[in-house]
């Protein structure tokens, strides 16, 4: 809630705290942190997150505009998607892992016990979406830090909703951790890769992924050693 400094002199009306908003706030809205009119955007936002999601995560979303490498003897290579912002938005350490670092720190200012595992990103979306849905007023009226995160949320949707549309993003995209074994533990290195090539190469432990199907047992791979981590804090709890 806005201080209200009892000197008129040095009163300022309270503004919403959400960058590139800041209008005044009406005088029904003087105690929150928000703008209805952001909240109801956020909440139009977060409304699309899941069918976003549900058009990214797929094969052909991966394949738009990808081409296919000559082979020898007649073969051709499976084609190769050259997507990598897809890839990073449906993977771990994408969506999902976004909008679960604004559901702690939500349920963290409640004092609620922090969301277990949620399963998959396909999985955990959804479940996140919801939370955040239900709580929005909440958090525009009483969390003051609300403007960054529906900063975040506005930018994650722009991002979706440019690559479901078919835009092309360029530059050096993360693309999760290196789930290789190393000395009994996981690699854990940031993997990028940039958005015109179709290889991810750990500058740690020198593990590649060339073709789709490799990219789908790094994907795959990610999950289970995020999901093995969550297990062995649970049983360290």
């Amino acid at each position: 809630m806005h201080d209200h400094p009892t000197d008129l002199a040095d009163y300022s009306w309270p503004t919403c705290v959400t960058p590139g908003c800041g209008r005044q706030l009406w005088v029904s809205e003087a105690s929150r942190w928000s703008c209805r009119p952001c909240e109801d955007a956020t909440g139009k936002r977060l409304a699309e997150l899941p069918g976003l999601f549900r058009q990214l995560d797929t094969t052909a979303a991966l394949m738009r505009g990808a081409s296919k490498a000559g082979g020898t003897g007649g073969t051709k290579a499976p084609p190769i998607p050259p997507r990598l912002e897809v890839l990073a938005l449906v993977g771990p350490g994408g969506v999902a892992a976004r909008l679960s670092a604004i559901e702690d720190s939500w349920r963290q200012t409640l004092g609620w016990t922090i969301a277990p595992w949620r399963g998959s990103p396909a999985q955990a979306v959804p479940k996140h979406v919801e939370f955040l849905t239900n709580n929005l007023l909440w958090a525009c009226e009483g969390y003051e830090s609300v403007g960054q995160d529906i900063a975040e949320l506005r930018s994650l949707h722009n991002e979706m909703t440019a690559l479901a549309t078919g835009k092309q993003r360029h530059g050096r995209v993360p693309t999760g951790y290196c789930p290789n074994p190393v000395d009994d533990e996981w690699c854990g290195t940031q993997l990028t890769a940039t958005a015109d090539s179709h290889r991810i190469r750990c500058g740690t432990c020198g593990a590649r992924w060339e073709t789709l199907g490799e990219w789908r047992e790094l994907r795959a791979a990610q999950e289970a050693v995020s999901e093995e981590r969550v297990r062995r804090e649970e049983v360290a709890a």
